[in-house]
């Protein structure tokens, strides 16, 4: 089972989920963001992935957990996204362990992350949310670069502490996004590809298949 709502907090989403028992392992594709998961009483930090992990958690397992969209995320940690990249680091290795024991005990561990997150929020980077709307929307790199007011090594240098990678891999994980989206809606996946924005078929395929490890029809079935 899984939910997910809009938080109290701008560009970040609360979700929670419990493992069904039999359930298969679940494939989290990249979506540019990254997250500060409770998983039962455990608290750690899933930072940007730039390829699909599989999560495996316990049957019975309750997760809870806010996603940092936009690139508010490194202003909460107060460390930049590029450091967790592809990787899951122990909240008390960046947040006083005394913060954490409080999380990891709360009867409501998505009221106290939301909190605690409030507490320590910073106004999100303007043009870093500006990069994400844009690349979401599939403008080319050079649009987004003049749109921000940046040059394209300023842009590089902010979107890596942001998101964890340049924009040319945010614009390939949203694509992939907007692909998925629209294959399981059961578009034919000659129209996904024009329509999310690849060469051909054959990018899709190629593209899908180095940031997910399936090929988009197992994404399309699960």
């Amino acid at each position: 089972m899984y939910s997910e709502r809009a938080s109290a907090l701008p560009h970040v989403v609360a979700w929670w989920s419990v493992t069904e028992p039999g359930a298969p392992p679940k494939r989290i594709l990249p979506d540019g963001c990254l997250d500060i998961i409770w998983r039962d009483g455990t608290v750690f930090v899933a930072g940007p992935d730039t390829t699909a992990q599989l999560g495996r958690p316990a049957p019975g397992s309750r997760l809870f957990a806010l996603r940092f969209g936009s690139g508010t995320g490194p202003g909460v940690l107060g460390l930049p996204a590029s450091e967790l990249v592809d990787r899951q680091v122990p909240l008390d290795a960046l947040w006083p362990s005394s913060v954490v024991r409080r999380l990891s005990a709360a009867d409501d561990p998505l009221a106290a992350l939301t909190a605690e997150a409030a507490r320590r929020w910073a106004a999100p980077d303007r043009p870093m949310v500006a990069l994400a709307a844009a690349a979401r929307a599939g403008d080319p790199v050079s649009v987004i670069a003049a749109r921000c007011g940046l040059s394209p090594r300023q842009l590089q240098r902010r979107s890596n502490a942001a998101f964890g990678y340049g924009p040319k891999t945010l614009e390939r994980i949203f694509r992939m996004q907007r692909a998925v989206a629209l294959a399981r809606r059961g578009s034919p996946f000659a129209a996904v590809s024009a329509s999310a924005g690849y060469a051909d078929q054959a990018h899709l395929a190629r593209e899908v298949r180095a940031m997910a490890g399936v090929p988009l029809s197992s994404l399309v079935s699960s």
